[in-house]
């Protein structure tokens, strides 16, 4: 049983801590990297379960995008987002519930998760303020600024970078945490704690298992989005630290994928390619083009092993002949899962793959409450090395505002996605 890491409390408050936490912050398993679109069936063989579907980025934010995939029906929109529970301990939830797009069905699903989080928990200690950022920054300025004159102890959201600065902004000035939402590390700083899936996370466990595997040449097609550029970046320090040679890089425009994989073709095909691994940062808007463009040069993913990231996690990407073997890393699914059908029997609809963010960061509040004197939601709580166990899976805050995730390696396999290593069930302490 994963447990709820906290190593400044006495061992009696521990065991109360990891009784709290085995009935509510673990599931039956874990999640992936999400998108705002609900979650896809996922394949399996023999291993434990498939990863989660990982978040997709637009070209030039970090935010998750609506993908082609048919989303939850929207459920009633409160104005101003109301409250949930009625405890003596005031936390705010800031969501995009009036945003722009597809945010304000985001928002609702996020919702929903909280409100689902504390009558699982029967958090009956904690009031969740629920407050419309409308999507914008300024918006978010406002609704932390509301929050706080309300007594809120802890922000959890917002959902967007630039909205997570903004109310990250007001909530330090007030000296208050914030535990957020967005994909972008940038909007991370002390205080400001990042709850998301990371891509940065996702590059190393990948790099890390294929050298493990005898990957030692890899090649790699970046889209050139900002997704992309911090897939890049961190896989050429992910590389040097494990002493794979990074033999070639193309980028290329998003949708212009036929001329990179051209330039490439010479070190990833033909009877003797100069490299064993091909990295590809492109998720499943994209991916099937690649897919195709590569099919055609002549790669053989058998002599070059297809490498991926939590975006890949799709239904529609499996089926990819191209990329048959190929890896990719993402927390495990099974606990989504769980939550999913908890979500639907309560709500009627599915949630969205990002909704046990939000579930995760309200049974956490709750459960630190329960738990800890003084300074409940303090940076030194916060931050605990050993980490938290939640329906995605164990995870930390790190002191700079990121987060560190147990991430499985999944193989796509026949149509499906198979775990080939396991997540970890805790995260190294000091690492």
């Amino acid at each position: 049983m994963a447990r709820f890491g906290l190593k400044r409390v006495g061992r009696a408050r521990r065991k109360a801590i990891t009784a709290l936490v085995a009935g509510s912050l673990v599931l039956a398993g874990c999640v992936g990297s999400g998108s705002l679109t609900p979650p896809r069936n996922i394949g399996r063989a023999s291993a434990p379960a498939a990863p989660p579907p990982e978040p997709a980025y637009a070209q030039d934010d970090a935010r998750p995008t609506m993908e082609a995939q048919p989303l939850p029906e929207p459920g009633p929109t409160r104005p101003g987002g109301g409250t949930i529970g009625n405890g003596p301990v005031r936390v705010a939830l800031i969501l995009p519930l009036t945003g722009p797009g597809q945010g304000a069905i985001a928002a609702q699903s996020m919702r929903n998760a909280a409100d689902l989080a504390l009558s699982e928990a029967q958090g009956k200690e904690l009031t969740i303020l629920v407050k419309d950022d409308r999507g914008t920054p300024d918006g978010a300025r406002e609704a932390a600024s509301q929050a706080l004159a309300e007594g809120a102890e802890l922000i959890i959201g917002p959902l967007f970078a630039g909205s997570v600065q903004a109310a990250g902004q007001v909530a330090r000035q007030a000296g208050k945490p914030v535990i957020a939402f967005s994909t972008d590390a940038s909007a991370a700083t002390q205080g400001v704690y990042l709850l998301s899936f990371l891509v940065q996370a996702e590059v190393e466990r990948i790099v890390s298992y294929a050298a493990q595997q005898g990957r030692r040449s890899m090649a790699a097609l970046i889209p050139e989005t900002t997704y992309g550029r911090v897939a890049e970046a961190t896989l050429q320090q992910a590389a040097a630290r494990r002493g794979v040679r990074i033999v070639a890089v193309e980028r290329y425009p998003v949708g212009r994928t036929q001329e990179a994989v051209q330039r490439l073709s010479r070190v990833i095909a033909g009877p003797a390619p100069q490299a064993d691994a091909l990295f590809m940062p492109e998720n499943g808007d994209g991916l099937p083009a690649l897919a195709q463009a590569l099919q055609v040069a002549g790669l053989n993913p058998e002599q070059v092993k297809p490498l991926g990231t939590g975006v890949w996690n799709e239904a529609r990407v499996f089926g990819l002949p191209a990329l048959q073997g190929g890896w990719f890393a993402a927390p495990d699914n099974r606990g989504f899962e769980a939550f999913a059908g908890r979500y639907r029997a309560r709500f009627n609809t599915d949630p969205i793959r990002l909704a046990t963010l939000s579930y995760d960061a309200v049974t956490l509040a709750v459960a630190l409450n329960r738990v800890q004197r003084g300074q409940v939601f303090s940076d030194g709580v916060l931050t605990n090395p050993a980490g938290f166990a939640g329906a995605d899976g164990v995870f930390r805050f790190k002191p700079d505002g990121t987060n560190d995730r147990s991430l499985a390696i999944q193989e796509i396999r026949d149509g499906a996605a198979v775990t080939v290593s396991a997540a970890p069930r805790t995260l190294v302490v000091g690492n």
